[in-house]
């Protein structure tokens, strides 16, 4: 999505490919604004890759208003408005990510933000900078839940960035009573980083506040199992979007949840989790890396042994989630 903007106007024809997974994915939302811009974009079977890009495309500005909360579609318009001639801007229904905006400062480009507005002008300059990538705090909600899930523990988790667009999963595990402190908080690179210190705690049960669902859209299969260890009922609900990630993130948790015997019930929106028992089995993951990981973790709290099936693209977003997860402590076996 977010290439499919930085190359809106391209001298020549292309094609943008996906594994089969990403071929899964809706691409409509992005291509509707850029056509709005000029681009010449044609997609498969309900706005799905490939996507065929017709080269020396003039992109205009626009205003888009996002229908729905989602950093990868403003991105994407932003990216294409520095191409565009004129002002380019978008407006968000809730908060988002907003690495995009930083990254795009830190090179030196000038993008203003007003309230849920952004906007930049087409036809500036980027300024080569260096970059320091701090650690990925989706990843990270993996350890937090663990360390939160397993008796005795204590992690300490370095040079995490806690982007306030990001933190949502902190302040749900937070509000479940997890014990997470933040220490040695610095900047770097435009983007505030800290060391996370988690220890084990008994997590209940709440009703997760909708204005934090955005902010943490990508740690709700890791918050699942959270919940499912917690006490009492944990709530979901305004996260439609889960429906459209990697797979159905959704049905997939829920279904992998009930067949460890986990009462858990999805909704349109979200879901309803009791927290219980977690007994040994089988799960699809669906070749959804976080699905994947996140039923992994159940294994801290299950009777008996648990197997995840069509894991392999945990390879692609996290390569060395297998040996940090056995340094942490997790029996873990990749076949």
């Amino acid at each position: 999505r977010l290439m499919a903007g930085l190359l809106s106007p391209p001298p020549f024809a292309l094609t943008l490919l996906g594994d089969r997974s990403l071929s899964k994915r809706p691409m409509g939302r992005v291509i509707d604004p850029l056509k709005l811009m000029g681009a010449e974009i044609t997609s498969q079977e309900g706005g799905r890759p490939p996507l065929e890009m017709a080269g020396g495309a003039k992109l205009k500005g626009i205003h888009y208003d996002l229908p729905m909360a989602s950093a990868q579609v403003k991105s994407c318009v932003l990216l294409a408005g520095l191409y565009a001639e004129g002002e380019t801007s978008v407006t968000e229904p809730a908060p988002t990510r907003d690495h995009t905006e930083r990254m795009l400062r830190g090179f030196g480009y000038d993008v203003k933000t007003e309230g849920n507005r952004m906007s930049l002008v087409g036809g500036g300059k980027l300024i080569a900078a260096n970059i320091d990538v701090p650690a990925d705090i989706s990843s990270a909600a993996f350890f937090m839940v663990a360390a939160s899930i397993a008796p005795d523990s204590e992690l300490l988790l370095e040079h995490v960035g806690i982007n306030p667009t990001r933190i949502g999963v902190i302040d749900i595990l937070k509000l479940m009573g997890a014990n997470i402190e933040l220490e040695n908080q610095r900047e770097v690179g435009g983007e505030p980083v800290a060391d996370i210190r988690v220890k084990s705690a008994q997590l209940k049960g709440i009703n997760i506040p909708e204005e934090l669902v955005p902010l943490a859209i990508d740690e709700f299969p890791a918050l699942f199992v959270a919940a499912a260890c917690a006490e009492g009922q944990t709530v979901l609900t305004g996260a439609e979007e889960l429906r459209v990630k990697e797979s159905d993130r959704i049905q997939v948790m829920v279904d992998g949840l009930q067949a460890l015997g986990v009462d858990a019930v999805g909704t349109e929106d979200g879901a309803i989790i009791q927290g219980g028992e977690i007994s040994g089995g089988a799960v699809e993951a669906h070749d959804d890396h976080r699905i994947a990981m996140s039923f992994s973790l159940s294994a801290l709290r299950a009777t008996g042994a648990i197997t995840v099936n069509n894991c392999e693209n945990v390879a692609t977003s996290f390569p060395n989630f297998v040996e940090l997860a056995r340094g942490a402590g997790l029996k873990l076996e990749a076949h």
